[in-house]
């Protein structure tokens, strides 16, 4: 005989929308499964934003603090106020779709809201906060296309640029770690967050070298030119703090230059130049003097042949890496000297 476990389109007693895996689960128990009589029971009432914070606290101690800031902030300001008060298992693809189309102003933010949702939905399916086996709601929700910024400084805006350094430097318009750190990121070409949390145990100056243990990438080894090395010698160390760019508060390292590179880009006249954007020249300049791909590729810590050929198109040759670390830093300096042309 047939036992009706449940209609189609209604929901449970419990109030929740009734799924393949729910109704395995149930037949099993109906059945005297043994197995699924020792199955703990999912608590299908938790809400989005009770799974978050679980998802925040479990998960987030198995990744990186930048990869777990970014998840907080797409959560505090996008996820949970849309879903937060709605239950986990009765969210459904129309429901990320609406959210999706909604923040199609900011497509990239879209993009990595949606990635950070559906991360959070698998992880939940796998620690037992949702059914086994039932969709994730995130999946073939399409996303934005994204176009990439490829900028890049030409040698009449880097001598703005070098203009503008000097100017704020003299004239004491910003404080020196500030400009320091500026300086650092074209002359390196790290990243930014590389940058600000660089600390002096991991600068070997004899040997011009700085081992990054915790970069986007993993482990990397940045080689020095001479330009990046004599902007480390004229920076003062504290005995009690251990980072190179030293922020306002005791022990700390500076957080963001968001605010000061407005100003100095307003001053050399880059409206809309990014300070990644810094990390994109020195990419440039390397291929202008001489660099061949996987060489570059190396000096910027790039683990995938892809991401380094976006610079393709501005290649011509190659070089070993310490040398074309000094020609990218001397065309740099010469570049950053430039007299800025007289406005017209």
């Amino acid at each position: 005989r047939y036992v009706v476990i449940g209609h189609h389109g209604q929901p449970t007693p419990e109030g929740v929308t009734w799924t393949p895996e729910l109704a395995r689960r149930q037949a099993l128990k109906v059945l005297g499964n043994p197995i699924a009589a020792t199955q703990p029971p999912i608590n299908t009432t938790l809400t989005f934003k009770e799974v978050s914070d679980l998802f925040v606290t479990k998960h987030g101690a198995k990744i990186k603090a930048s990869t777990l800031a970014e998840y907080k902030t797409l959560l505090n300001l996008h996820l949970n106020p849309t879903f937060g008060a709605k239950r986990l298992i009765n969210i459904t693809r129309a429901d990320v779709s609406a959210f999706h189309i909604s923040m199609n102003d900011t497509p990239r933010a879209a993009n990595h809201a949606l990635s950070v949702m559906s991360k959070l939905m698998s992880w939940a399916e796998d620690e037992g906060y949702k059914p086994e086996g039932t969709a994730n709601p995130c999946q073939r929700v399409q996303r934005y296309k994204e176009v990439k910024r490829e900028r890049y400084l030409t040698p009449d805006e880097l001598g703005c640029l070098g203009a503008a350094l000097h100017q704020a430097e003299v004239e004491h318009l910003t404080g020196p770690y500030i400009i320091a750190a500026i300086r650092l990121l074209i002359f390196t070409g790290c990243r930014l967050s590389e940058i600000l949390t660089l600390k002096w145990k991991h600068i070997d100056l004899s040997r011009k070298l700085i081992f990054l243990h915790d970069s986007k990438t993993g482990k990397k080894t940045v080689a020095l030119n001479d330009a990046a090395i004599a902007i480390l010698a004229d920076l003062p160390r504290f005995q009690n703090n251990p980072y190179v760019i030293v922020g306002h508060r005791y022990g700390s390292h500076l957080v963001n230059l968001h605010k000061p590179w407005q100003d100095i880009r307003a001053l050399a006249g880059l409206e809309g130049v990014r300070l990644h954007d810094l990390r994109h020249t020195h990419a440039s300049v390397a291929v202008a003097s001489g660099g061949s791909l996987p060489i570059i590729g190396k000096i910027l810590g790039h683990t995938q042949a892809q991401t380094t050929a976006r610079y393709a198109h501005l290649a011509e040759g190659g070089d070993p890496v310490r040398q074309l670390t000094e020609k990218t830093g001397r065309a740099l300096i010469k570049s950053l000297a430039r007299k800025p042309k007289p406005a017209a």
